[in-house]
């Protein structure tokens, strides 16, 4: 199994990291630079081995990063993952979130009558489906809520907003600004994909006095240190069929 996790930001990519890296910690390769800028830290699991990216924020630069290293390398699995917006209460602050539908809630058209998705349109796509069974396993594995994950362009600051997000997506657990564009990419090459959020704020007014960054990087350490037994096994039933 060889998997490929892109966040967007450094610290992201170091709580996975270290979530993956084996206790005691043996000696772990240096990050490596990959062609167009991207940084590659190397984790290798009993079974397996991890590439984590920082692939950068939003969409179009994570779906322009995932392509770049897929293009370099075999992967059997590819997963956004990091911090993002909690729709509460059903995902509170430093809460995980395994997504079972990676939704592009914003990619569509407005209308006098609300919002019209791109698919409904007649354009490409909304939605990717992570693998059901990986992604339950996941979200038992480490506690998380299985819902769908929004991508946005633009983060949610306001209740009307929220109100928004929740009365066209009720079953939503959170919103971040990477997962359909890393879908997408995973999509052209045939492969899984998986998305991991850890609950940083609560969708809604912006209030970064209220953002707890520094638990939500934790949980996700967490997650991924619970994960990677099941990202293991889960590859080793799938990588011969």
């Amino acid at each position: 199994m060889r998997a490929l996790v892109v966040t967007a930001v450094a610290a992201e990519a170091d709580s996975v990291a270290t979530g993956l890296t084996p206790h005691p910690d043996p000696v772990t390769p240096e990050p490596r630079t990959l062609r167009g800028g991207y940084l590659v830290t190397r984790r290798d699991l009993p079974g397996g081995a991890v590439d984590v990216l920082v692939g950068g924020v939003g969409p179009a630069a994570a779906a322009a990063a995932t392509a770049t290293a897929l293009a370099l390398a075999d992967y059997s699995l590819v997963i956004s993952a990091g911090i993002g917006g909690g729709f509460v209460p059903a995902a509170p602050l430093g809460s995980l979130v395994v997504a079972d539908a990676i939704v592009a809630a914003d990619l569509g058209a407005g209308t006098p009558d609300g919002f019209v998705p791109v698919d409904a349109l007649g354009f490409g796509r909304s939605v990717h489906l992570p693998p059901a069974e990986l992604a339950a396993r996941c979200a038992e594995a480490t506690g998380a809520l299985l819902a769908p994950v929004l991508t946005v362009s633009t983060v949610t600051g306001s209740a009307s907003r929220a109100a928004e997000l929740a009365a066209r997506h009720p079953l939503a657990g959170a919103e971040a600004m990477e997962g359909f564009g890393v879908a997408e990419a995973a999509a052209a090459y045939g492969l899984p994909v998986l998305e991991v959020r850890a609950v940083s704020n609560a969708v809604g007014p912006r209030d970064r006095d209220a953002w707890r960054i520094g638990d939500a990087l934790g949980a996700l350490a967490a997650g991924f240190r619970a994960m990677g037994p099941v990202l293991v096994s889960w590859g080793e039933r799938h990588e011969h069929r």
